[in-house]
């Protein structure tokens, strides 16, 4: 039965937040969207802008929020159904907004993509539970589109062994878009400290099957399918995390970016003088988006010894294990289509687009189950990539399956 709700976007007029309002607007049942921010004149200018697009949908309003307000918080949170919070960086401001979601009863949606904050939020699940709130963590690109595509690689078998998921990055290191690399202000983006905070220290992922914590930028070289063999090196995100929970696997897995090899020595420069407290992780992503001559040449040698991507796949999950007996490499992947090469090069439309489609599946219950879940326990996977195909039109391809979602599987040797 489809529930009719009042939405919260927090962080609404960043890049992400305002794909997933434009997006939501247009979903039935939704009576009306709070576009809320600590920066009130970006929140209206968003609002004007999406009004006289034409597009039509819910009514929209401005509202200014600070997260770190608790006041102002809760009261906007009172006034909502469900919030999507694209608040970052998560490991900062994640388990905040949750919990006043979960004192107001407010469902909750958002784009989590650090695992510390990713393991506290699931831990609140039984509290969410005796509220009545529904919570998925984490419906972005990567983690979201990742863990569903990781779904459907593991129903191919019968037992999991090894299990990654893997996201592409390109020489900026933004996945094709430099602007999200900076604020408009000129300060280093919430995804840029993210992305510091999750290259450096210690990270968590799978290995014989127990949850690890490990050095990040280690090389993994994978042959998902004939033909598509390269390496792609660990970096921290919650996928791990909840897959290890979701599916067992019982070998090793990890989240894996698929980049070149000057990149990667580039980000291996920034990850030791970030260790060695040379770096915060706001002057790392600073010196990401303009990068010091010194740190360049020290990873002008570094990329010489790195392997590169390959024929991989630029996003995919592939799962390893047995099926009838059988050992087997089972790869999902979005199809070959300039559809979705554009989705995959524009970070906001990919992590935004989700969000929202994972709110059409709590607003017609479809999905989001009471308590606090990953995209994979509470999010329809088939349902999910053919609505995605209707926002991507070629995405199927002439002849690819309707969703999109291309399924290879291999004999393992």
């Amino acid at each position: 039965m489809e529930e009719r709700m009042r939405i919260l976007a927090l962080g609404g007029p960043g890049a992400m937040g305002a794909v997933a309002v434009r997006v939501a607007a247009g979903l039935p049942g939704v009576t009306e969207i709070v576009v809320a921010d600590r920066n009130l004149e970006a929140a209206r200018t968003l609002v004007r802008r999406l009004n006289e697009d034409g597009t039509g949908g819910a009514p929209m309003r401005a509202l200014k929020v600070d997260v770190t307000d608790s006041g102002a918080l809760h009261a906007a949170l009172e006034g909502a159904d469900a919030v999507l919070n694209t608040v970052g960086p998560y490991y900062r401001f994640g388990l905040t907004v949750l919990r006043a979601a979960i004192t107001t009863g407010t469902h909750y949606l958002d784009i989590c993509d650090d695992w510390e904050p990713t393991l506290q939020m699931l831990g609140l699940d039984e509290e969410a539970r005796a509220a009545g709130v529904r919570a998925v963590v984490g419906m972005g690109a990567s983690p979201g589109v990742s863990n569903l595509l990781a779904t459907r690689a593991v129903r191919q078998l019968d037992h999991v062994q090894d299990l990654y998921t893997a996201w592409p990055v390109d020489v900026s290191g933004s996945g094709g878009d430099d602007e999200q690399l900076s604020d408009p202000d000129g300060r280093p983006s919430a995804a840029a400290v993210h992305w510091m905070e999750q290259i450096s220290g210690k990270v968590a992922m799978v290995s014989d099957g127990r949850l690890v914590h490990r050095r990040p930028l280690q090389p993994v070289t994978l042959s998902v399918s004939a033909g598509r063999t390269g390496t792609a090196y660990t970096v921290g995100h919650p996928e791990p995390v909840t897959l290890h929970r979701s599916f067992r696997p019982a070998g090793e897995a990890a989240n894996l970016m698929v980049v070149t090899p000057g990149t990667i020595a580039y980000l291996d420069v920034l990850r030791r003088d970030i260790d060695a407290g040379k770096l915060t992780n706001e002057t790392a992503a600073a010196e990401l988006a303009k990068p010091s001559v010194s740190r360049a040449l020290r990873a002008t040698a570094g990329a010489m010894t790195r392997k590169g991507p390959g024929s991989l796949p630029p996003f995919f999950a592939t799962a390893t294990g047995t099926r009838d007996g059988r050992r087997v490499t089972a790869l999902a992947r979005l199809a070959d289509t300039p559809g979705a090469s554009a989705l995959l090069n524009d970070m906001a439309e990919a992590t935004g687009l989700p969000l929202a489609l994972g709110l059409a599946q709590l607003l017609d219950g479809t999905g989001g189950h009471l308590g606090v879940h990953p995209p994979e326990t509470a999010i329809d996977a088939d349902r999910f990539f053919l609505d995605l195909a209707r926002h991507v039109p070629d995405l199927p391809g002439h002849d690819g399956p309707r969703d999109g979602v291309i399924i290879d599987v291999t004999p393992t040797q």
